[in-house]
């Protein structure tokens, strides 16, 4: 399941009867379970994995012959946003293997080994059915597998159903894209207590959820500092396509071509290093360098030679060295770590991020279906960074470019939040106050609020302020103390895992302090910890079960086509090669040379460009970086997330060179197009002869 998942019900319906399981402390409830299948009861166990928390294991123990059971969990989770509004939801399939050190005794459910058959001899299929709801009105749903048609169940469209197609066989992960109104709108929801819980506790006090959207104004000039450095997973299991469909790339591929665009898009002035990893790993420079055309071309190169070579996955040894390298003076660590998720220890390696978060930013990219969400999430969450997902169809340089624009923003500082209630009613916090915000970021927060309200109309006002270079800004929600009920308690369950979320690092690496505070929020909520688990025994069946038991195996589908794994040679994309061949000819001030290698992107022969050159104005350079922003406007428009970085260092130099010309005046927007950054460009003529060159 997914890292925000929180569960918090789990049952059993045997033979028509129902078995409702109780949370108990982990180690209570598995010697419970343990007394029981000894005694020939039914019992059931269903517990976090002891080295991820996205993982599930559940145990059923001592079933008659021919009993029919029926297993329910219940959990409720914050959906993602994606960057064009979005909201996703995702029903993992895939389930990766974790990688562990050799010789290690590890206590794990991922460690079981079941069959794996080609699709076409699984003798099972999923069905499902999802039920969306929306005060603001549902826009559209879309899926990376066949679903019905949407069926609206209300006029104003606030609610839908939709369901898989027939026949599904569960062999990718099942992604939801739901599409609402006003999605970016900030909110405030209040949900009412359990009556039968007292006061003054997690489920009996009402409690608050938060939705911000800062309207943080976009800022051109990017920070031109700081230290970048690339972490990339170059285990053997990078050789896996991105998706089980024909003509996949595989994870290390698209891995590399993202990872030279993110070199290009750099800005001068700062520092880089990137590190391989698998059972090893290697550092391309012994600290990090200046980013200059000679250490950019030396990376470049070095990229192009990777491979998935380098066996297993250990990310912690690179992790470590990476924070024991001095600090540079005036350049704030910014680490990316790209990983297929295959990782074993995860909470060491998240302890170990957290334990340095003060000095760097963490933002993190699962590559393929199957990563561990428990790593991606939280090594970004503990050091203030931000996650990304990529799977199916996604382009990975996307995703990854936001995250980059993200580490380019000027920080925010001086983040405060403040509550103004009715005199006796107090918020306490469950989330942990913000130490970052991004553009464009939702950021959610829960409180518990304590007290008596003494007027039913009462309302409280809830004000997040920060410094974004030298301005104050504040952003103030109003709203109503009136609680609404919820059967589910939706809200309490959220922010009990929010709660848990910061202080559960596993078995071995939570303070005992911090596990005493888990324990209490787990009982009390119901939802699920690493230290506490369901048990249900069946204590209405007089008879033990007795005779000998039959191991039944139940076989999942190969990740591959016919179970079969393709060499990585014949994962082939076309799209997006045209840009990636201008992005590797920029060099790294900005510019491009006028040359045979740009001429084949551009599609125009070099004697048709240079009879087009305005030689006694503009240099060769400045020629040729004018023609591939044009380019990029032209031929580029649905990448446009892809190049925006690399645009606005070539429009940077261009604006340097127009300074050093003699000749004023302004370069008017290209009809159709809005480059409004090359407008200041001083020779008109560029204009005509751009267009009557490569216009498309």
């Amino acid at each position: 399941m997914d890292e925000d998942s929180a569960v918090y019900s789990f049952e059993a319906l045997v033979d028509g009867n129902k078995i409702v399981a109780e949370l108990q402390d982990k180690m209570e409830a598995q010697h419970n379970y343990e007394s029981a299948i000894s005694q020939g009861h039914q019992a059931y166990l269903l517990e976090e994995d002891s080295y991820s928390r996205d993982v599930f294991c559940c145990n059923v123990g001592n079933l008659q012959p021919g009993s029919k059971v029926e297993l329910t969990l219940r959990y409720v989770q914050e959906l993602s946003l994606e960057a064009d509004g979005a909201l996703r939801y995702v029903l993992p399939a895939i389930l990766n293997p974790r990688y562990h050190l050799f010789g290690q005794l590890v206590d794990s459910c991922l460690d079981m080994k079941t069959p794996v058959v080609p699709l076409e001899d699984l003798s099972y299929t999923l069905s499902m059915v999802a039920t969306i709801r929306s005060q603001r009105g549902i826009q559209r749903v879309h899926s990376n597998c066949p679903l019905s048609a949407v069926e609206f169940l209300a006029d104003d469209k606030t609610s839908a159903q939709v369901s898989l197609a027939e026949g599904h066989k569960f062999d990718r992960d099942v992604e939801l894209l739901i599409y609402y109104s006003e999605v970016h709108s900030p909110r405030v929801s209040v949900e009412m207590g359990m009556p039968e819980k007292k006061p003054d506790s997690l489920m009996g006090d009402p409690s608050v959820m938060v939705s911000f959207y800062p309207d943080i104004p976009e800022d051109e000039a990017s920070v031109t500092c700081g230290e970048f450095v690339f972490l990339m997973d170059c285990s053997g299991s990078m050789q896996c396509p991105m998706n089980n469909q024909d003509r996949s790339q595989s994870r290390i591929e698209a891995a590399k071509e993202t990872l030279i665009l993110l070199l290009k898009s750099l800005p001068i002035g700062c520092y880089f290093n990137i590190y391989q990893f698998g059972s090893s790993y290697k550092e391309f420079f012994p600290k990090s360098v200046k980013y200059t055309q000679q250490t950019m071309e030396e990376a470049v190169e070095r990229i192009k030679l990777m491979g998935e070579d380098l066996g297993g996955t250990e990310i912690l040894a690179p992790l470590q060295s990476i924070y024991r390298k001095p600090s540079i003076p005036g350049h704030p660590l910014q680490l990316f770590v790209f990983t297929d998720g295959e990782v074993a220890e995860t909470f060491t390696v998240i302890k170990e991020v957290q334990s340095n978060s003060k000095k760097h930013r963490c933002f993190s990219f699962g590559i393929g279906e199957g990563a561990s969400t428990s790593l991606i999430k939280s090594i970004a969450r503990v050091s203030g960074g931000t996650s990304e997902f990529i799977t199916g169809k996604d382009r990975m340089q996307f995703k990854v470019l936001r995250s980059l624009k993200h580490s380019l923003q000027p920080a925010v500082e001086d983040i405060s939040l403040s509550w103004n209630l009715p005199p006796g009613v107090s918020a306490n916090m469950l989330s942990p106050e913000p130490t970052v915000i991004f553009r464009g970021q939702r950021l959610i927060l829960y409180a518990r609020l304590t007290g008596m309200m003494k007027e039913a109309e009462a309302t409280g006002e809830i004000f997040l302020k920060y410094m974004l270079q030298g301005k104050r800004f504040e952003d103030k929600l109003t709203f109503s103390l009136q609680s609404k009920s919820d059967a589910d308690f939706t809200i309490h369950r959220l922010a009990a895992k929010s709660f848990i979320q910061t202080k559960d690092l596993g078995l071995n690496e939570t303070p005992a302090m911090d596990k005493e505070d888990i324990l209490k929020i787990s009982i009390e909520s119901g939802v699920i910890s690493s230290f506490t688990a369901f048990i249900a025994i069946n204590k209405e069946l007089k008879q033990p079960v007795q005779g000998p038991l039959a191991y039944r195996q139940i076989p999942r589908p190969s990740k591959f086509h016919r179970g079969v794994i393709r060499p990585c040679q014949s994962f082939t994309v076309v799209r997006g090669t045209e840009l990636m061949q201008l992005i590797d000819l920029q060099k790294a001030n900005g510019s491009w040379d006028l040359n045979k290698d740009l001429t084949k992107v551009l599609g125009v022969s070099l004697e048709d460009l240079l009879a087009a050159h305005p030689a006694q104005h503009v240099d060769s350079s400045a020629w040729a970086t004018v023609l591939a922003v044009v380019w990029l406007h032209t031929h580029g428009k649905d990448q446009k997330m892809e190049w925006e970085l690399l645009e606005r260092k070539a429009v940077a130099w261009i604006h340097i060179q127009a300074g050093k010309s003699p000749i004023p005046g302004p370069f008017p927007s290209l009809p159709g197009e809005q480059l409004t950054d090359v407008q200041l460009w001083p020779w008109q003529r560029v204009t005509t002869r751009v267009l009557t060159i490569i216009s498309p």
